[in-house]
């Protein structure tokens, strides 16, 4: 029955803490994977840069089409959700692969940000959860920390790329959202906002693995589970960084 099956109930199901520390050793591993592709990516720009998001983004698709598939029957409905979702992902690939470094690093540290804040936050405070049926692990405590975070990160990273010394840099990190120094505290304001973004991104895919009675979007990344498990924060963040930039642009 779909009541007793815990991933669709929305129960949480204990995980001993020795498998949990077992698992330690593989997630950091693929973690540091992860980490090293990125910044390679990262530090060789241009075309390169652009055909790892791509990549990223068709993984994330094909996972999301997967969980489509599984979450219902509906020949519609599944025709609807995979054009949504192309279209979800597409933007989000065109707006990061279009974006210059400073915004590529700002909401790439606003979503790491945003968990880890999130995570401390609500492993340490705990208290009401936000929506136990969708993800039974998040706390309203683990929002607000995850908020903190991410305003702190904007914020330093503002002050960071408007400091002087760092002209060498070049135009890849031209400031697109006209923030500098004089505007910090909007520029952690903006952090904050674009945290609760982050973990609507979260909810959605939470959602989505729900309807199709699944823990992980896939097995692809050894302890962290598929690529849209990693990106589904990233990519609501992206789409409304973009659309902010452009408002903001001159």
């Amino acid at each position: 029955m779909a009541g007793d099956n815990p991933q669709t109930s929305g129960a949480s199901v204990p995980v001993p803490g020795a498998v949990r520390r077992a698992d330690l050793p593989i997630r950091l591993a693929s973690a540091a994977v992860m980490l090293t592709l990125a910044t390679i990516a990262l530090v060789l720009g241009g075309t390169a840069l652009d055909l790892f998001i791509v990549a990223v983004a068709l993984i994330g698709f094909g996972e999301f089409v997967r969980l489509v598939l599984r979450a219902t029957a509906s020949l519609p409905l599944r025709v609807l959700a995979v054009l949504l979702g192309a279209g979800y992902f597409g933007l989000a690939a065109a707006i990061l692969t279009g974006a210059g470094t400073f915004l590529l690093v700002m909401v790439l540290g606003i979503t790491i940000f945003t968990d880890t804040g999130a995570y401390f936050a609500g492993r340490t405070i705990g208290g009401p959860k936000i929506a136990p049926r969708i993800s039974p692990s998040k706390t309203w405590a683990g929002l607000v920390g995850g908020m903190i975070a991410a305003a702190a990160w904007v914020f330093i990273w503002v002050l960071a790329i408007d400091a002087p010394g760092l002209d060498w840099l070049g135009p890849r990190f031209e400031i697109g959202l006209n923030l500098s120094f004089e505007n910090t505290f909007g520029a952690a304001v903006l952090g904050a906002g674009l945290a609760v973004v982050a973990q609507i991104g979260d909810f959605f895919e939470s959602w989505l693995k729900r309807r199709a009675g699944v823990k992980d979007s896939s097995r692809l990344i050894p302890g962290h589970g598929g690529v849209f498990d990693r990106i589904d924060g990233l990519i609501a963040v992206s789409i409304v960084a973009g659309v902010i930039a452009t408002l903001m642009a001159p």
